[in-house]
């Protein structure tokens, strides 16, 4: 979100601006979604919206992700369950119904606009899971993983796996099984050289 200069931001516009892009993206989609049907929804102005946020696209992400909780992740020191915890997890926060309908408009918008796809990034791999490079980094001293392996790119490829499971199952394909099947994958590789099951 843009920071205003000045007087303090009332809080409950940014509420009522927040629920109302929601409830609009359930009921018309991200590709007919305005700033001037959000704002007349809030009871705003277009400038109020445009003060908070900079484009549709940034307050869609908002809107989408703002009850998101991706602070505590990798916590019982199993690396197999701490890594299956963040796939569901992962694969959870893009199944909801308002990331379907939000994230493949806010994909498109971001490959043009460098901060919509800074404000992604920062949320899906440099600041959305607290904690992750950490404990990969303990993982690696204790031998559990390769030194080279970074939380972004494990983010990556999780955050990857599930949209394009979703687009290709729809949401009800990212099940249990999927989860497990994806964090075999994270874990081991696909070579058994890489120290997965043995090959059949």
């Amino acid at each position: 979100m843009s920071k205003d200069q000045g007087r303090p931001r009332d809080a409950r516009i940014d509420r009522a601006v927040l629920d109302a892009a929601a409830a609009l993206l359930h009921e018309v989609g991200y590709a007919d979604l305005t700033v001037a049907a959000i704002a007349d929804r809030a009871g705003t102005s277009r400038p109020a919206v445009y003060r908070r946020w900079p484009s549709k696209a940034h307050l869609v992400h908002e809107a989408a992700f703002r009850d998101a909780d991706t602070t505590e992740t990798l916590r019982t020191g199993v690396l197999e369950d701490d890594l299956r915890d963040l796939v569901r997890r992962t694969a959870g926060l893009l199944a909801s119904p308002l990331a379907r309908l939000a994230v493949p408009g806010l994909v498109a918008e971001a490959a043009a606009d460098p901060t919509l796809h800074a404000r992604l990034l920062e949320r899906f791999a440099e600041h959305g899971w607290i904690g992750v490079e950490d404990y990969l980094a303990r993982a690696a001293e204790a031998g559990q993983v390769r030194r080279d392996v970074d939380a972004v790119t494990v983010l990556e490829l999780a955050i990857g796996a599930a949209l394009v499971a979703m687009l290709v199952h729809g949401p009800e394909g990212l099940d249990e099984a999927w989860v497990d099947r994806t964090t075999a994958v994270l874990l081991h590789g696909i070579s058994p050289a890489a120290g997965g099951p043995p090959a059949r």
